[in-house]
């Protein structure tokens, strides 16, 4: 069988690793050039990508944002899983609101704005505590702004002067006190089949993913069944085939949607040794047909990104249950090179070989590593 992925990052890199002991051939298209190219060496294949398409047997995005063009040319093929239409839910937040609006999904409540001035509105209705965000092309904390009180409007306003809100609004947000986020990982194939992964709880630093602990810490069986619930309903209600990331607010017994994901997902990432099926095998059986793979935990896990950094020491994998993923990338500010994960029995032993992966890395990239180790450990 042959997948096609729009995107070559290292989301479809760890695609094509995950689909070779299936017999799933990955190939990989540069979208900023149309060419095909290898997932892991990034190689141009000697194929068009018109040759690539008409040869895969299912296409599938690895991120939201693929030029809508070549969204439109796959869907023509029929091949193209999830649909157009998930996936551009995914690269518009106005798209996305009106999505869990229409569906009744709890999420937070919000205004959208398209004109400057609309913005007083916004904190009569809201309140002065705002999160602003742009509908597309914000991720990792960027297009996003906070007001935090109605004082600061004014050089708000003078920062967003020159956006062009008609062309690309804002979805501002009341501010919600939440108690953590977290996020659920859910796929869904072809024959309407449907798994979740256990929740797993995310911590940020400056709008980025830093760890995500899976199985996450006190989750009773009705939270995640909530969870459940709320991941059937967007998947049946979009006719959704393949993995789908829901990030969570969670709020004492309630859970918010923040934001949806069409595609494999950061924070799923601990599945893949933390996890009887990883994500992205399990994105592959769906969008092929297949059975769906076992989503269970075999352990707490933890995942850390490697943001922005490659100075560390390998020998981090010296620590039982520790296992690194590199992308090969070069080295910029807020770049995520690649990340680790690490797998053990209980919470109280996951929380020490955090503490023990602290020696091997550089703390200053991970901000988030020394307190959750703590907070494991008890």
């Amino acid at each position: 069988m042959r997948v096609v992925v729009y995107g070559a990052g290292q989301l479809a890199q760890m695609m094509y690793l995950a689909g070779s002991p299936l017999g799933i051939e990955v190939q990989a298209v540069d979208v900023n050039n149309d060419t095909v190219v290898h997932p892991v060496s990034k190689s141009p294949l000697d194929t068009s990508l018109d040759q690539a398409l008409e040869g895969a047997d299912a296409l599938t995005v690895e991120f939201e944002h693929v030029p809508e063009h070549l969204l439109e040319e796959a869907t023509k093929t029929g091949k193209l899983m999830p649909s157009i239409e998930s996936i551009l839910v995914g690269a518009d937040r106005v798209r996305e609101k009106a999505l869990l609006e229409g569906m009744k999904v709890a999420n937070s409540a919000h205004r959208i704005v398209t004109h400057l001035e609309q913005l007083d509105e916004c904190i009569e209705t809201l309140g002065e505590k705002l999160i602003l965000k742009s509908s597309r092309d914000g991720y990792d904390g960027y297009g996003q702004w906070r007001l935090a009180n109605k004082e600061e409007l004014p050089e708000l306003k003078r920062a967003l002067a020159t956006l062009n809100l008609e062309k690309v609004p804002l979805v501002v947000e009341k501010m919600v006190p939440f108690e953590r986020e977290l996020s659920l990982i859910g796929v869904r194939n072809k024959q309407g089949d449907v798994r979740t992964y256990p929740l797993a709880e995310n911590l940020h630093y400056q709008g980025q993913l830093h760890v995500s602990v899976a199985p996450a810490t006190h989750v009773d069986d009705a939270l995640q069944a909530k969870a459940h619930d709320i991941f059937v309903k967007l998947a049946e209600g979009m006719d959704y085939v393949g993995v789908l990331a829901v990030e969570l607010f969670q709020c004492g017994d309630e859970l918010l949607v923040n934001e949806l994901a069409p595609r494999v997902h950061n924070s799923g990432h601990w599945s893949q040794s933390g996890a009887v099926t990883s994500q992205f095998e399990n994105h592959l059986r769906a969008i092929c047909g297949l059975p769906l793979g076992d989503t269970s935990a075999i352990g707490p896990s933890a995942m850390i990104n490697i943001i922005g950094c490659s100075s560390f020491s390998r020998e981090l994998l010296s620590i039982d249950g520790s296992h690194l993923h590199w992308y090969g990338k070069s080295v910029r500010e807020k770049r995520k090179m690649g990340h680790i994960n690490v797998t053990t029995d209980s919470y109280v032993k996951l929380g020490e070989k955090l503490h023990d992966l602290s020696q091997y890395l550089p703390l200053e990239y991970f901000p988030k590593l020394i307190g959750e180790a703590k907070r494991l450990k008890g």
